[in-house]
């Protein structure tokens, strides 16, 4: 069996300002893709220098962390939109999604576009991510529009279920050491403003939200079941530019999610205090790894290491630490504009946790 993973991340990293301005002129698609190779191939050789190990192509070639899926997948209207409510930094938010509004029907493989190169180019093991099936009620279903093609919330999100677990399989087969599923909607669950919404806008009632989000997710889990393919799913209160849409701890769902999760990894968000405090970890049972996202993506200042030490030691007062491990809070850019810090503010937070990794578990 191999070694635990012990110092991670989320995935995406903070694309290049050329990259970026080529995008938004007239730039001929393959010299986009040209920029791409390239950039890819430059971030692919940091995360081996600084001694991750595994590695991702930083999300660079989506313009969002769930843009593979829409891309890849017709039935999505992208002049349209459900309303957000973010908070925190003041940089423009970006929209990360459309809404449905007619049959979806798979195009061409979700990670299509990504994986072909990585598997020529990464010199370790390869992540890849995904984003949950459950992100789409919230954000891509819209009364008077979605519901003439699917009739309810769970309707679409079964419609999604169903192709990305199919695709998953083939993705789970491919050659990749490690798959994660994010899902930032777990969050609304933690928070009354979301929960209430979630029954008066999205018309559902929100246990019956989560037992659906749960049988998702495992469904998408499963068909990832594959010898030497390590399976996680991150969970955020919110990344977009630095903003943050939702608060508080993991106690209201912590006991479903870590035993019904058929996960071996749980990436959380424990940056601030809007996370609660570690006590949901002592109901993690034996076999599954919690991976503290204790260095924040949002804020340009880098932790400092002791602290970081004196929280995975607190932390362990929960978990063993040999359940535990070390990752930014989130990804650096969950949309192509990035968060509010520099790329080279990212590396030192990246090497931090490399650092702190290899002081508490060797």
């Amino acid at each position: 069996m191999p070694q635990p993973i012990r110092a991670d991340h989320v995935g995406s990293l903070l694309r290049p300002a050329e990259l970026l301005l080529a995008r938004a002129s007239a730039t001929a698609p393959d010299e986009i893709q040209a920029l791409e190779d390239r950039h890819i191939l430059r971030v692919l050789q940091r995360q081996q220098e600084m001694g991750l190990p595994v590695v991702t192509d930083g999300e660079l070639r989506r313009r969002n962390f769930m843009s593979d899926f829409t891309d890849a997948v017709a039935g999505f209207d992208f002049g349209d939109a459900v309303p957000r409510h973010w908070q925190g930094a003041t940089a423009p938010v970006s929209r990360v999604s459309g809404v449905v509004t007619a049959p979806l029907q798979q195009r061409q493989p979700l990670t299509g576009r990504e994986l072909p190169f990585l598997r020529q180019h990464a010199p370790g093991p390869i992540k890849m991510t995904l984003p949950s099936a459950t992100q789409f009620p919230a954000i891509a279903f819209k009364y008077g529009t979605t519901d003439a093609v699917y009739p309810d919330p769970y309707a679409l999100l079964e419609a999604i279920t169903a192709i990305m677990a199919t695709d998953i399989t083939t993705l789970a087969a491919s050659g990749i050491a490690y798959l994660q599923i994010d899902a930032p909607r777990y969050s609304y669950y933690l928070d009354a403003k979301w929960t209430a919404w979630m029954q008066s806008e999205l018309r559902v009632d929100p246990a019956q939200m989560l037992t659906a989000s749960l049988h998702a997710d495992n469904a998408c889990l499963a068909a990832a079941q594959y010898p030497g393919v390590t399976r996680a799913i991150h969970l955020c209160r919110g990344n977009n530019r630095s903003h943050w849409y939702a608060e508080g701890g993991y106690d209201a769902i912590a006991e479903r999610l870590f035993h019904e999760l058929a996960v071996d990894r749980f990436l959380l968000e424990y940056d601030d205090d809007r996370s609660g405090t570690f006590e949901p970890l002592r109901l993690v049972p034996e076999g599954k790894i919690v991976v503290l996202g204790l260095v924040s993506t949002k804020r340009p200042a880098l932790e400092r290491k002791q602290d970081l030490l004196r929280r995975i030691d607190s932390a362990s007062k929960f978990l063993p630490l040999e359940q535990l491990a070390l990752s930014p809070q989130c990804g650096f850019a969950s949309t192509m504009e990035g968060n509010l810090l520099t790329q080279e503010q990212q590396w030192a937070k990246l090497q931090l946790v490399v650092d702190v990794a290899r002081e508490v578990w060797g």
